[in-house]
């Protein structure tokens, strides 16, 4: 929790970049695999991932997001060179394409964050937690902003009847240690994920976008990624390609109780609803959407 005296943090900065969370953040979601659960396939190709993401920034998107293995459940690992071999050539591109908008590697290999960052990556997006030490030492020593995400097994194991006495508590458990352990390391840019969909049911799902205040305040900017994910799909009866709405809705609840990133396929849906959540939340009609960001 905060400690006396602590204020949350306005922004973060990191090289030429800097992160307001005075207004929601959009987080533009760029997957380079064949196996992906919503769009696996079809970025896989490394200019047409670039292409995608160059279009997600055209529609508002504040940060790419880059992954190159899938964390679909029952996903297989991919090797760390397989990896470098998808997520690399598209942040070069990217990095000279679209050099006022900070690119994220969604990796849980120190080595791919390393060579990510060394090509003009400026994010950590880790759904393991920073729990490799390797992975928080290079988060510490490059000062990037570090995404930190709950998740229950491994992508192959987590939905194996996952269960949890109190999903919310054993969530915010886990957020006290790492905070505890990666500040004694040196990580000061921390953001908390709480893992929407990673080792979790539906109502688990549920119960923490409920209470997600609750994880807000810790005090650090908190991430949700819950784009097309199943449990909206279980909640409306709806498939894959009919859960934007849904979508729309919990991620304009997750702003209103303190959420101050969403990550997204669809950024023109995304953008919109973080700016109309955003112009309730204030009381403004108005909220600049081009905001800190860029340099």
């Amino acid at each position: 929790m905060l400690k006396a005296g602590k204020r949350k943090p306005v922004e973060y900065r990191h090289q030429r970049f800097r992160l307001s969370f005075g207004r929601t953040q959009v987080m533009g979601i760029v997957n380079v695999t064949p196996d992906s659960f919503s769009d696996g396939g079809k970025f896989h190709d490394p200019a047409a991932a670039a292409t995608h993401a160059m279009a997600l920034v055209e529609q508002g998107a504040d940060i790419i997001d880059i992954g190159g293995e899938s964390s679909r459940p029952g996903a297989e690992p991919t090797t760390v060179e397989e990896e470098l071999a998808r997520v690399i050539p598209v942040i070069r591109a990217l990095v000279k394409a679209i050099p006022d908008t900070p690119i994220s590697i969604d990796t849980y290999k120190p080595l791919v964050a390393q060579a990510a960052m060394a090509e003009g990556a400026a994010m950590i997006n880790d759904i393991s937690g920073l729990r490799d030490p390797a992975m928080a030492a290079l988060a510490a020593k490059s000062g990037a902003p570090a995404v930190v995400m709950h998740m229950k097994g491994t992508p192959k194991s987590m939905q194996n009847r996952p269960a949890y006495s109190d999903v919310v508590a054993e969530v915010k458990s886990f957020f006290k240690e790492r905070i505890r352990t990666l500040t004694r390391m040196g990580v000061e840019k921390i953001i908390l994920d709480p893992g929407i969909g990673f080792g979790k049911t539906a109502n688990h799902n549920l119960q923490l976008l409920n209470r997600l205040e609750e994880i807000v305040a810790f005090g650090y900017p908190v991430l949700v990624g819950l784009s097309r994910k199943s449990f909206i799909g279980k909640a409306l009866g709806e498939n894959i390609t009919d859960r934007e709405t849904g979508g729309v809705v919990a991620n304009a609840i997750a702003i209103a109780k303190g959420a101050r990133i969403i990550r997204v396929h669809d950024a023109v849906l995304g953008t919109q609803t973080a700016l109309m959540a955003d112009c309730i939340r204030l009381g403004k009609k108005q909220v600049d959407r081009r905001g800190p960001t860029g340099p």
